[in-house]
């Protein structure tokens, strides 16, 4: 029997594969009930170039004033301009998106709209 995890671990293989078929540095989105995690990862091996996520301390200053802690799209947002900002400080500036198999929808979009207004090619 399938679970949800291995499910969306299926879904996500083919665009991974395709992604891994292009060369091209990956913007990977993970998420949970509480957090959002973005890295961006080189095609060579995978290695994190830059990351960014809800537990970091400048985050979460900035989400002090709010309700919630990181799981919502406001947080999204924020991550999508720091992981952006992040890529074009290191000289990166396309990715491909690889949304990890979660729909493109909610939170995952927030972020990867975010970086796109932040300057980062997707």
């Amino acid at each position: 029997m399938i679970d949800k995890k291995q499910s969306r671990l299926r879904r996500a293989q083919a665009t991974r594969v395709r992604i891994g078929l292009q060369r091209m540095n990956r913007l990977a989105v993970h998420r949970t009930n509480l957090n959002i995690y973005a890295s961006v990862l080189s095609p060579d091996g995978g290695r994190v170039l830059v990351s960014a996520s809800t537990l970091e301390q400048e985050v979460r200053n900035q989400l002090t004033g709010t309700k919630s802690r990181g799981g919502n799209a406001q947080a999204a947002k924020l991550v999508g301009t720091r992981i952006a900002q992040k890529a074009v400080a290191a000289g990166i500036d396309r990715v491909a998106f690889d949304r990890s198999g979660f729909r493109y929808h909610g939170r995952v979009r927030a972020l990867a709209d975010a970086a796109r207004e932040a300057g980062l090619k997707i």
